[in-house]
């Protein structure tokens, strides 16, 4: 299937040309898509009514439709679930910071990985996003939301360096002046740690931000919330973040969820000092969203600062995210989950 969100511009050129087209008329598409959120061949005036004709059979647009739309009381957080083409769903999330919009997108539909604290596998793995799928996310916000774009997190349901090509593709398209022109330092990439991507990443030349999520100081208790801690334990993960860094010169964000009677007290801080203390590393974290589908919850904030504390006094630059989508189902394939077992 043709996907006119999948193409580059030089892409579609080639398409067009190979249909009769002129070349030039790439330039009115891209404006019409990316500047004025225009997505119907019927709406884009200024192309003749042949082409548009020939373009509804030979690319039709499918845009994303919305399944849901969620805000939270404060209007900081907006959750969109989007139908695809195939009928699948997808989450994405604009989150509201003082810096500007930035949207979280998914890279799978449903995951793989298998966290204990995210709702994303529950379901099972279904297939990977498209290029064009990632990017019609974002113009989806664009359209229905807001215009206002600062920054991106691959950080929503999947695994994006298990779904590495389209990922790559999709960092490469969004920088691109004819689309977004977003600035590779306005995107950041979650991963559990897919360590061979991992060096893969750092050998790309794009200087994106890199998270790890850790999400617990040993390798015993990280694989009790994180199956994939059996093949990719802490150090190999901790080596290829090195070398990310190495590579890049950019910090290597680790992202650390606080879960309530699992990885959030003053022990669990000392032990993750003995591991990073002599890092130059972040460590965000992040109280969970309370999640009923999987039997997790968010620590009280006593606990959660206590365990910041800790780690401040003892030289680990850290973060205490704002939380952030609780009152909206935010939390990673909860919304998606709720609307499959109705």
């Amino acid at each position: 299937m043709n996907d006119i969100f999948n193409m580059t511009k030089k892409e579609l050129q080639t398409f067009l040309v190979q249909h009769g087209m002129k070349k030039f008329r790439a330039d009115q598409i891209f404006h019409y898509m990316y500047k004025e959120n225009i997505f119907s061949w019927n709406d884009m005036v200024l192309l003749p009514k042949a082409d548009r004709a020939s373009l509804e059979t030979l690319l039709p647009i499918f845009f994303p439709t919305i399944v849901s739309k969620l805000e939270a009381p404060d209007g900081q957080t907006v959750k969109l679930l989007l139908q695809l083409h195939d009928g699948q769903t997808v989450e994405t999330v604009l989150m509201k910071h003082d810096y500007g919009n930035s949207i979280c997108l998914s890279t799978q539909v449903g995951c793989a990985v298998n966290c204990a604290f995210c709702a994303s596998a529950k379901n099972g793995f279904v297939r990977n996003l498209s290029a064009g799928e990632m990017m019609a996310q974002l113009l989806a916000f664009k359209k229905y939301v807001t215009p206002e774009l600062h920054s991106i997190v691959l950080m929503g349901t999947g695994e994006p360096l298990l779904n590495y090509t389209n990922v790559l593709r999709f960092l490469h398209m969004v920088h691109e002046k004819d689309t977004l022109y977003l600035g590779y330092r306005n995107i950041t990439l979650s991963t559990s740690g897919i360590v061979p991507k991992m060096y893969d990443l750092a050998e790309e030349g794009i200087p994106i931000t890199l998270a790890v999520s850790l999400h617990a100081p040993t390798d015993a208790m990280r694989r009790r919330i994180m199956p994939i801690t059996n093949t990719y334990p802490i150090a190999d993960v901790l080596k290829a973040a090195d070398h990310y860094f190495e590579k890049t010169g950019r910090q290597v964000t680790f992202e650390y969820i606080l879960i309530k009677n699992v990885n959030c007290n003053i022990s669990c801080a000392r032990q993750l000092v003995q591991l990073l203390g002599h890092k130059n590393i972040l460590i965000n974290a992040i109280p969970m969203n309370d999640n009923y589908d999987v039997g997790l919850y968010r620590p009280p904030m006593s606990d959660m600062e206590a365990f910041v504390t800790y780690l401040q006094k003892n030289g680990i630059r850290v973060t205490l995210r704002r939380e952030m989508g609780s009152k909206i189902q935010a939390a990673c394939g909860q919304l998606r989950i709720k609307r499959e077992n109705i």
